[in-house]
C-alpha cells in the first residue's frame, strides 16, 4: 500500500516539473499550488525531486560548455585581433563624418531656404485658390452695395438670395463672410423700410391727387356719354363700338374719326387736356413695395397694411366739409375725391395680383356707398336753391355713370335720386311760393285793360282766354281777370319746365316723366299756390273788391287747367287717356280758394258790421224815442248799400262771371243781414244790460224798421220777394210782442205752427221782459198801470212766471 502511494507521488511530481519547464513563468502559480494540495510531506519530497532535476541540468550544462570551450577561446582571439582594425576604422569614420558635416552646412542652409520658398509658393497658391473662391461673393456683395445705392431694391434682393444660397455657403469659414451674412437681414429690413417709405409717399400723393383723378375720370365719363348720344343720333350701327378706357386712354380710329367730325375745337382742346390716371400718379412705389414684400415672404403683411391705410383714406375722403352744401364746387370736390379713390383702387385691382381683390373692393364700395347716401341725404336737406339741387343731381348722375363704367354697382345712387328729386321739388315749391307772393303783391286786383288788338294778343298769348262776348266788345275794353292770372299761368308752366330738367339723364320712360311732372305740378297747385291764395285772402289789406276779383281770377285759372294738362301731354307725348296717368288737381285747388274768398267776404262784412255795432250808444232808460233811426245804423246801411253796389257793378263780360258775382253778392247780402239781426238781438240780450225801458224798445224798433226797409229795397238783384226780410223776422216778432204787449196771444198760441209769434223763444222773451220789469222798478215806467189798473203789474208777474214754466218745460223736454 505505501509503495503504491509513493509511486503515484513520484509520477505526479514528474508531471509538475515538466509543466514548470514547458510553461511560461507567469502561469506557474497553479502548478506550484498543486504541490501543496497533495499529501503531507509531499512538499519535501517535491523539493527533493526538484533538486535532483537541477543537478541533472547542471551536469548537462557543464557537458555542453566543455564541448564548446575551445571554439569560444578561438573566437575571443579573433576578436582581439579585429579590435585594432576597428579602432582605425572608427578614427577614419569620425574624420569623414566631420568633413561631411562641414561640407553639408551650406547645403542645409540652401535646403532650408528652398523649403521656405516651397512653403511660400504653396501658401500663395492656396491663397490664390481661396481668393478665387471668395471673389464671386465679394463681387456680389459689391454689386449689392451698388444696387442699394442705385435704389434698385428688387435686384438687390435677388443678389442677396444668390449670396445667401450660392456664394456665402462656399466661404462660410471666413470671418468677413460671416459679417456679410449678418448684414444681409439688416439690409433687407432697410429695403423694407425704404420701400414702405415710398409706399407712404405714394399714399400721400394719391390722397392729394384724388380730386384731380376723379375730376379727370368724371370728365372722361361725361365726354363718353356725350359721344354715345351723338353717335346714336348721327351714325348707324357700324359705329356702335366700345369707347376708350380711362386707364389706358385708348380710343379706336373709327371713334376718333367720328369725334373729329362732331366735336367743336373747344371740345377737342378740352379732351386733349384730359389725362389718364397714370399721368397723374406714379404707381411704381406700390409695384416695387409689393414685389419686395413678396420676395421677402411678407406679402400678406403688405396687403393688410395697404388695405388698412386705404380704408383710413376712404373714411377721410367720405367725410364731407361742413359747408359743402353751400356751393356746387363743394359737392363736385367731394364726388371727385371719391371717384379718384376708387379709380386708383380699380387700377390696383387690375394691374396687381392679390393686393386688392374684387370682393375687397366691392365691400369697400358698399361701405362708401352707404356713407355717401347718408351724407347726401343730410346735406341735400340743407339746400334751399333749386339750381344747386339740380347741379347736385347732375353731379350724382355723372358720379354714378363714372363708377358704373368701372364695374361698381350704383343702383342705390340712382334710387337716391328719387329722394333728391323730392328735395328739388321742395326747393322749387319754396321758390315758386315766393314768386307767387310777389305776383300777388304786385297785382292791382282790377280787370286787365286792353287798348288795342296788339295788347289783347299779348295777353292771350300768355293765358288761354277765349270769350266770345268779350271779343265782340270794341277796344278799349277790359278782360275780367286781373294781371296776376296770366302771370300765375306762365309761372306754372315755368315750374313744369324746371321740374322737367331733373328728369334729364335719368334714363326714365316717358310715362315715368309724365307721372313725375303731374305729381310735382299737383303739389305746386294744391299746396304752394293754394297756400299763397289762402294767405292772400286772409291778409288784412285785402278788401271786399279785391276778394271778388280773386274769385273771378280763380275761376279763370280753374278753366285753364285743361290747357296745363295738354301742355304736359305735349312735353311727354303720353296720352292723358293712359290708365296710370295722374290728373291735375287744380280744379279743387281753385274751388277751395274761391270758397275761402267767399267766406272771407262774408267774414269781413260781418266784421265791418260789428265795428258799426260797437258805435251804438243807446239810452236804455229813455222814456220816449227820438223819432228817427240811430246815426250808427244809418251809416251801416249806407255802407252796405255802397258795398253791394260795388258788387253789382263788377264787370259781367260773360254770363258765368255775372252769375258768379251775383251769387256771391246775394250770399254776402243775406249773410250780412242775418249777422246784423243776430247782433241787434244780442245787444238786447246782453247780460251786462240790466234794464231796458219801453222808450228804448221803441227807439230800437225804429232802427230795426230801417234794416227791414234796406232788406226790402232789393240791395242785390236776384232775391225773391221778402226773402231778404226773413233775416229780421225773429227780431221783428220779438219787438212786435213787446210793442203790442200781446202776451195772451203768445201764450195761447205757443207751440202752434200758425202762431203769430212762432219765432219768439220763451227764454229770449223772459230775459227781455225781466229787463223791462227791472227798469219799471227803478224808473216807475209802470206808474200809469198802478194808477189805471194795479192788476197789470200782477199780469207782468204772471207772464214772467208762465214764461219761466215754458223755459223749464223746454229744458226738461230736451
Amino acid at each position: 500500500m505505501a509503495e503504491s502511494e509513493s509511486l503515484e507521488t513520484v509520477t505526479e511530481h514528474e508531471r509538475i516539473l515538466q509543466e514548470i519547464e514547458s510553461t511560461d513563468t507567469a502561469c506557474v502559480g497553479p502548478t506550484l499550488r498543486s504541490v501543496y494540495d497533495d499529501q503531507p510531506n509531499a512538499h519535501q519530497r517535491f523539493m527533493e525531486k526538484l533538486d535532483t532535476r537541477i543537478r541533472n541540468h547542471d551536469r548537462e550544462i557543464e557537458k555542453m560548455c566543455n564541448f564548446h570551450h575551445q571554439g569560444f577561446v578561438d573566437a575571443i582571439n579573433e576578436l582581439l585581433k579585429v579590435r585594432a582594425d576597428a579602432e582605425k576604422l572608427k578614427v577614419q569614420v569620425t574624420d569623414t563624418n566631420r568633413r561631411l558635416q562641414e561640407a553639408g552646412k551650406e547645403v542645409i542652409a540652401k535646403t532650408e531656404e528652398s523649403i521656405k520658398c516651397r512653403i511660400q509658393q504653396r501658401n500663395i497658391a492656396t491663397v490664390i485658390d481661396k481668393l478665387q473662391l471668395c471673389l464671386p461673393a465679394l463681387e456680389m456683395y459689391s454689386k449689392l452695395k451698388e444696387q442699394m445705392s442705385g435704389k434698385r431694391y428688387y435686384s438687390a434682393l435677388k443678389t442677396m438670395d444668390q449670396l445667401e444660397n450660392i456664394y456665402l455657403p462656399k466661404v462660410s469659414q471666413y470671418r468677413f463672410c460671416q459679417i456679410m451674412g449678418e448684414n444681409l437681414p439688416k439690409l433687407r429690413e432697410e429695403i423694407k423700410e425704404i420701400s414702405m417709405s415710398g409706399l407712404k409717399d405714394f399714399l400721400e400723393s394719391i390722397r392729394k391727387h384724388s380730386d384731380k383723378i376723379g375730376e379727370t375720370a368724371m370728365k372722361q365719363a361725361q365726354q363718353q356719354k356725350t359721344f354715345h348720344i351723338a353717335l346714336q343720333k348721327q351714325t348707324n350701327d357700324n359705329y356702335n363700338k366700345n369707347t376708350y378706357i380711362i386707364i389706358n386712354g385708348h380710343v379706336s380710329e373709327t371713334e376718333n374719326r367720328f369725334k373729329s367730325k362732331c366735336q367743336t375745337p373747344e371740345d377737342e382742346d378740352a379732351e386733349e387736356e384730359v389725362l389718364s390716371v397714370q399721368d397723374l400718379v406714379d404707381f411704381s412705389p406700390v409695384y416695387r413695395c409689393l414685389h419686395i414684400y413678396s420676395v421677402l415672404g411678407d406679402k400678406e403683411v403688405f396687403e393688410n397694411y395697404y388695405r388698412k391705410q386705404r380704408r383710413k383714406q376712404a373714411r377721410l375722403v367720405l367725410q364731407p366739409q361742413s359747408n359743402m352744401h353751400e356751393t356746387v364746387e363743394g359737392y363736385r370736390k367731394y364726388f371727385s375725391q371719391i371717384v379718384g379713390f376708387f379709380v386708383v383702387e380699380d387700377h390696383i385691382l387690375h394691374v396687381t395680383e392679390g393686393l386688392v381683390t374684387a370682393a375687397y373692393t366691392a365691400e369697400l364700395w358698399n361701405m362708401a356707398q352707404s356713407k355717401i347716401i347718408a351724407v347726401l341725404r343730410t346735406y341735400s336737406s340743407y339746400c334751399t336753391d333749386p339750381d344747386l339741387v339740380l347741379e347736385l343731381k347732375n353731379l350724382i348722375v355723372v358720379f354714378a355713370d363714372t363708377l358704373q363704367g368701372y364695374g361698381f354697382q350704383v343702383n342705390r345712387l340712382f334710387d337716391l335720386l328719387f329722394e333728391v328729386r323730392d328735395r328739388y321739388n321742395e326747393t322749387l315749391l319754396k321758390k315758386w311760393a315766393g314768386i307767387f307772393r310777389d305776383i300777388f303783391e304786385g297785382d292791382n286786383y282790377s280787370p286787365i285793360p286792353v287798348a288795342n288788338e296788339e295788347e289783347y294778343k299779348n295777353v292771350i298769348s300768355k293765358f288761354p282766354f277765349h270769350d266770345q262776348e268779350t271779343e265782340k266788345h270794341p277796344f278799349p275794353k277790359k278782360l275780367p281777370m286781373s294781371q296776376s292770372v296770366p302771370q300765375i299761368y306762365t309761372q306754372v308752366k315755368e315750374f313744369i319746365y324746371a321740374s322737367l330738367k331733373f328728369s334729364e339723364s335719368l334714363y326714365r320712360s316717358s310715362t315715368e316723366i309724365d307721372d313725375m311732372l303731374r305729381k310735382s305740378t299737383n303739389l305746386l297747385l294744391t299746396r304752394t299756390l293754394s297756400s299763397c291764395l289762402q294767405n292772400l285772402i286772409r291778409k288784412p289789406h285785402i278788401g271786399l273788391t279785391e276778394l271778388v276779383q280773386i274769385i273771378i281770377n280763380t275761376t279763370h285759372l280753374e278753366q285753364a287747367c285743361k290747357y296745363l294738362e295738354d301742355f304736359i301731354t305735349n312735353i311727354t307725348n303720353v296720352s292723358p287717356e293712359t290708365v296710370h296717368t295722374a290728373r291735375l288737381y287744380c280744379l279743387s285747388t281753385f274751388k277751395d280758394a274761391r270758397h275761402a274768398a267767399e267766406e272771407e267776404i262774408y267774414t269781413k262784412l260781418n266784421q265791418k258790421i260789428d265795428e258799426f255795432i260797437q258805435l251804438a250808444d243807446y239810452d236804455w232808460t229813455m222814456s220816449e224815442p227820438d223819432g228817427r233811426a240811430s246815426g250808427y245804423l244809418m251809416d251801416l246801411i249806407n255802407f252796405l248799400r255802397s258795398t253791394f253796389q260795388v258788387f253789382t257793378n263788377l264787370p259781367n263780360n260773360s254770363n258765368d262771371h255775372g252769375a258768379m258775382s251775383g251769387k256771391v253778392a246775394q250770399t254776402a247780402c243775406m249773410s250780412a243781414c242775418k249777422h246784423l239781426s243776430t247782433s241787434l238781438t244780442q245787444m238786447l240780450l246782453d247780460t251786462d244790460l240790466k234794464q231796458i225801458s219801453m222808450g228804448a224798445i221803441q227807439q230800437f224798433n225804429l232802427d230795426v224798421i230801417q234794416c227791414e226797409l234796406f232788406a226790402s229795397s232789393d240791395p242785390v238783384p236776384g232775391f225773391q220777394e221778402d226773402t231778404l226780410q226773413l233775416a229780421f223776422i225773429d227780431l221783428r216778432q220779438l219787438l212786435d210782442l213787446f210793442m203790442v204787449w200781446d202776451w195772451s196771444t203768445y201764450l195761447a198760441d205757443y207751440g202752434q205752427p200758425t202762431s203769430k209769434y212762432l219765432r219768439v223763444n220763451p227764454s229770449t222773451a223772459l230775459i227781455l221782459l225781466e229787463k223791462i220789469k227791472e227798469s219799471n222798478k227803478r224808473n216807475t215806467i209802470f206808474a200809469q198801470f198802478r194808477r189805471n189798473d194795479r192788476d197789470k203789474q200782477k199780469l207782468v208777474d204772471t207772464v214772467v212766471k208762465q214764461l219761466r214754466n215754458l223755459v223749464t218745460g223746454m229744458s226738461q223736454h230736451s
